[in-house]
Parts: structure tokens; sequence; C-alpha cells
């Protein structure tokens, strides 16, 4: 952990982070934003496998939403992740993946991570190859989802980062 994340507290989020999710994946300007409701089921439902940023038991600046792949439970696919557009640049996200992942690996065998990202996301592209970089794993990439199955209008595909083997 870096001096500028001294004051930082990570930990699980709770039903009363819901909001703050919601606000956070709004205000994103990149992320698809999903009903309000869903961040508090995620909250309630996936609290164990995602991670809330928190400065001294504050509300939430910064979130990583994952769950465990029910065919691979070795797998943990990451949702989403924000930051508050003050914290950005402090390597935040970085330390949330980081958290996660290893509170996961404590307590289950975690041999890959997975995320989609979309086409032109240069963020999250650095994020995830900056965590293989740092755990020694490589990266495949494919189309998981092409743009013409999403039914909502028009959506860039969306690529699955798949990062392995993990060790802990």
């Amino acid at each position: 952990m870096t001096a500028a994340q001294a004051d930082l507290l990570i930990d699980r989020p709770s039903v009363e982070d819901g909001a703050a999710l919601w606000r956070l994946a709004k205000e994103s300007g990149t992320l698809d934003l999903n009903s309000s409701y869903s961040y508090l089921l995620w909250c309630r439902d996936f609290a164990a496998t995602s991670a809330v940023a928190r400065a001294e038991g504050g509300e939430p600046f910064g979130f990583v939403t994952g769950y465990v792949r029910p065919e691979d439970p070795h797998t943990l696919l990451v949702w989403q992740v924000a930051v508050d557009a003050a914290q950005h640049g402090r390597g935040l996200a970085a330390a949330l993946l980081d958290e996660l992942t290893a509170r996961l690996a404590a307590e289950r065998p975690l041999t890959t991570v997975e995320t989609t990202i979309t086409p032109g996301n240069t963020a999250s592209e650095r994020l995830f190859a900056s965590y293989a970089e740092r755990h020694g794993a490589t990266i495949t990439r494919e189309v998981l989802f092409d743009a013409g199955l999403f039914p909502d209008g028009p959506h860039d595909p969306e690529v699955l980062y798949r990062i392995g083997p993990l060790s802990f």
C-alpha cells in the first residue's frame, strides 16, 4: 500500500452501501448503469466477492463488484470497478482488486480473474494488464458478447479478459 493509500479502508459492502455504488457507477461515465435495485441486491448477495474503499468507515468512494463463476469455482468474474473522480490517480482501483482477490484466495482456490472490457476503455485495459503483471499471469482476450446481442440499442462488444494462472 502506498502512502497515498494509508488512510484507505477496504472492506465488504453492506446493503446500506448500495446507493453509493449506484452513484459511483452513474458518475463514472463509462460503466453500464444498472438499476439502483441491482446494486442493493449486489451488496446483499455478493458482498463476499466484492469490495468497497472508504475512509474511516464512511461512505464508499470506490468499489469492485464480482462473483465466483458457478461453472468454474476457481474463477472470479469482476463485474464493475469504479472510483470517485476526486480519488483518481491514487492507485485505488488496483488496491481494491488486489485486496479482493487476496481475500478470496485466502478462502478458496483462486486461479483466474475474468472481466469484460469494451474496446477503447484504456483505463480498464491498463488496470487489468497491470494486475496480470503484478501477479505474474498472462491475459487472453476474446469477444464474449458481440454488439448485436444487446437488445437495448447500440452497445460496443464486450471483450473477455481472462487473467491466469494466478498464484497467491
